[in-house]
């Protein structure tokens, strides 16, 4: 059984009961500390990579997506969950394809998601959603790696906030083959509910990037992983750019005090 058969493994039973939390790094060295601290599994951003690339949200292609996943895979040795968009294709075919390629990276888990991109039709249609997802558990399948696949449903991201809407189609994904369903910016504890409700006994990953809720409430209401999307990299962001505004602005540098010693945070990391 290889490193990452292993991490696979352990993923699966992470969901298996209670509740974990998934901290979402947005290059190696943020998932190497995050590992140091302890948390039991990480999960890449698509929002904090491409903010790497000096691009928004989004904007990372394929390539630079499976690249970044076989970086930050190898360089932990916890259970890495792969952001994986809307699986960089329309067509089922094409989403098989692309979730292949994800597998043979290293991760332990993946999402894909239904926004399409566009404004005018933010969501796939319901039946090709369900396809979808339908062709990513058979990619996974064939792919022997036992990836855990979880069922994204974006209408709370992309200004469709229908809580009735998200749980027909968060049911329908865990149907088609989704382990895992996740519905981001849910902020009501009712919405929570229903989706737990809805797609019991499967697990429901919670995205907390404000605070609505905490890690020991959202247990309570039976909610099994808990993410943070991209809120760990924008809050670096806005250390980074308090700092350098009052330095362009003023000429000061009072922020440059009680800083980090991240030498020592990543000295004598163990071996991935």
């Amino acid at each position: 059984m290889s490193a990452y058969d292993g991490r696979t493994a352990a993923f699966h039973e992470l969901h298996a009961s209670g509740c974990f939390v998934m901290p979402n790094p947005w290059d190696v060295g943020s998932a190497r500390a995050l590992e140091r601290m302890g948390f039991r599994a990480l999960a890449t951003t698509s929002a904090g990579l491409a903010w790497t690339l000096g691009r928004p949200d989004t904007q990372a292609t394929l390539d630079e997506t499976l690249t970044h996943l076989r970086a930050v895979a190898s360089a932990v040795r916890v259970p890495v969950n792969a952001d994986f968009q809307d699986g960089y294709a329309v067509e089922p075919d094409q989403v098989a394809g692309h979730v292949s390629l994800a597998a043979a990276t290293g991760i332990a888990g993946l999402s894909v998601e239904d926004s399409t991109g566009d404004p005018t039709a933010p969501l796939y249609d319901v039946d090709l959603a369900v396809e979808r997802i339908r062709a990513a558990r058979r990619a996974i399948d064939e792919s022997g790696t036992r990836v855990l696949l979880t069922g994204r449903s974006e209408g709370f991201v992309v200004g469709l906030p229908d809580i009735d809407e998200t749980v027909r189609r968060l049911a329908a994904y865990s149907e088609a083959g989704a382990d895992c369903l996740y519905a981001p910016r849910l902020d009501r504890v009712e919405h929570v509910e229903a989706v737990v409700a809805a797609v019991a006994p499967k697990p429901v990953n919670l995205l907390v990037n404000a605070p609505f809720i905490t890690v020991a409430e959202a247990a309570d209401l039976g909610v099994r992983r808990i993410s943070v999307g991209g809120t760990l990299a924008r809050t670096a962001w806005r250390g980074f750019l308090e700092a350098a505004t009052e330095l362009a602005e003023s000429g000061t540098v009072t922020r440059f005090q009680d800083l980090p010693n991240v030498d020592t945070l990543l000295a004598d990391r163990p071996e991935a």
